[in-house]
């Protein structure tokens, strides 16, 4: 046999073990929901789920699940409801409207510094790092954060992303005083940058990266800078849950989390695929810009070095401590507010179970 022969039967076999341990992780967690619930016969139990927002490549992490009947599996009747933005699914949750959510856990720690008694928690962080992020254009200037001296920043007020403003600056040598914040609405914040009004704009990676292209921006004159790679401590989006609920219903909720991680496995291993399933659920969104912003949310926000290391779901404990001092440079507390109140791992699955690749 040829070296080439050998090199090519190698990588053949190679990629034959990885689609077999693949398939192992797979049948492991299809086993554990049946375990859980013992091939129930008893009728699915229904379960309002409330996203963060609308049904983009992102939402694939759950639709995922939803659609290859993992959630049927673990006994749940699943209904996905789209959202109106990082602070929409608290309230909800919190009241009881829906037992469980899509949340920014950064919303939730400044809800319960307001609620200390809100019925809310985290229960699986599904962003590791947040898609906070300043966007600039090289051809304006702005490559770097320090760029932003002595030009224009479009913000939107209630943007959760320029919430971590003041955070940001400290983080980076910022002198705030140079940089010209311009509040701008929503839907006229890229065009501004696209047409050269602002220098810069706060907002979610993986959406004003994408409308910027959209707008005739090249890919090659964007800066992103996401300001968990500047910085910044901070946690993304978790599911959250209402604890009354949680308390009567623990089964469930396990169920929930582990159908959502097997999803999540398949996203990994194919975010084409799995992407559909978006378009299915919203069939005005355009295929090829949701795989790109679904796989833009993989790379930056889910799929970290700590995720890689230990798994998708849980939290450094140190570090969400960190996060929290960071929230009060950019917020006023009210109380000192603890990470045991905002989050809880005891619904996980085991780490070992948690691993993605």
């Amino acid at each position: 046999m040829s070296q080439l022969n050998r090199t090519l039967v190698q990588i053949q076999e190679r990629e034959v073990m990885e689609r077999i341990k693949y398939l192992l992780k797979s049948i492991s967690f299809v086993i554990l929901a049946a375990a859980m619930f013992n091939g129930s016969t008893k009728a699915a139990t229904d379960l309002k789920f409330s996203l963060d927002w609308k049904f983009e490549g992102p939402s694939a992490l759950f639709f995922t699940g939803l659609e290859r009947g993992y959630y049927t599996a673990s006994g749940l009747n699943v209904t996905i409801d789209s959202g109106k933005g990082s602070l929409d699914a608290i309230p909800k949750v919190a009241s009881g409207t829906y037992p469980i959510g899509f949340a920014d856990i950064n919303s939730v720690v400044k809800f319960k510094d307001k609620n200390p008694d809100a019925k809310v928690i985290g229960v699986m962080m599904i962003y590791d790092a947040p898609p906070f992020a300043i966007i600039g254009r090289k051809s304006l200037g702005v490559t770097n954060p320090k760029d932003l001296e002595g030009r224009i920043l479009g913000a939107p007020a209630t943007d959760g992303a320029f919430a971590q403003w003041n955070s940001f600056v400290l983080a980076n040598g910022i002198n705030a005083s140079k940089v010209t914040i311009e509040n701008v609405g929503f839907p006229v914040r890229e065009p501004m940058l696209a047409q050269g009004k602002v220098h810069a704009i706060t907002g979610f990676s993986f959406s004003s990266y994408i409308n910027l292209k959209a707008k005739g921006v090249p890919a090659s004159d964007i800066s992103l800078m996401l300001m968990t790679a500047n910085g910044l401590d901070l946690y993304g989006n978790s599911i959250i849950v209402n604890t009354d609920y949680a308390a009567k219903n623990p089964d469930l909720v396990k169920g929930f989390l582990n159908a959502t991680l097997m999803g999540i496995r398949d996203v990994v291993a194919d975010p084409a695929s799995t992407v559909k399933y978006v378009i299915k659920y919203n069939n005005v969104a355009r295929e090829a810009v949701e795989h790109e912003r679904l796989e833009m949310a993989l790379r930056d926000n889910v799929l970290t070095a700590y995720v890689s290391r230990n798994g998708i779901g849980g939290i450094d404990y140190s570090r969400f401590e960190r996060a929290i001092k960071q929230l009060g440079q950019s917020y006023k507390f009210t109380r000192r507010v603890r990470v045991h109140e905002v989050f809880t791992e005891k619904f996980l699955p085991t780490q070992a179970n948690r691993m993605i690749n």
